[in-house]
């Protein structure tokens, strides 16, 4: 051993112990699961549903007016505030000459998601916002990039359980 050089313990050198302190609280939870089940912090999902708090922030949905048109503007602040870069927006002309452009696409790819909120914050005219659902599962790659008829029926459908419970 050279001179002043730090050299581990022998507790944390072996590491037998540190396996076997582990097959211990494994050990420790697994036994208290068995014998105490009704104390198991477990969740019978899909039936129950977790509480969350009103804060959280989940699946965006896409806002509409009294009239039915889509609040968003085009106006890209969304996706340039993204950090994961998910938002892709498509500007087109309105038909009504009396509104400068509308999305003609607005795609979220929900895998690149990270959930952070920038885009809410960042849209002046509330058009995105991050809903209460946070139920994101399917089986094919191109089914997490939501469209903007997904993201409005996603709003839609939030707003109507929000009335009804």
């Amino acid at each position: 051993m050279q001179k002043g050089k730090y050299q581990l313990p022998i507790s944390q050198r072996v590491y037998l112990i540190a396996i076997l302190k582990g097959m211990l609280v494994t050990a420790r939870h697994f036994l208290r699961n068995v014998l105490r089940p009704g104390q198991m912090p477990t969740i019978n999902y899909p039936e129950v549903k977790r509480k969350y708090s009103p804060r959280f922030r989940g699946l965006q949905i896409l806002t509409v007016k009294e009239n039915g048109d889509i609040r968003c503007t085009a106006c890209m602040l969304c996706a340039t505030a993204c950090p994961a870069t998910c938002i892709h927006i498509t500007a087109a002309e309105h038909p009504d000459p009396k509104v400068e452009k509308y999305p003609a696409e607005f795609n979220i790819d929900m895998l690149r998601c990270v959930f952070c909120g920038m885009c809410e914050e960042a849209c002046p005219v509330d058009a995105i916002r991050m809903g209460p659902t946070y139920e994101l599962a399917n089986f094919d790659r191109s089914d997490f990039i939501f469209t903007k008829e997904e993201l409005v029926k996603h709003g839609n459908h939030t707003v109507s359980q929000v009335k009804h419970h």
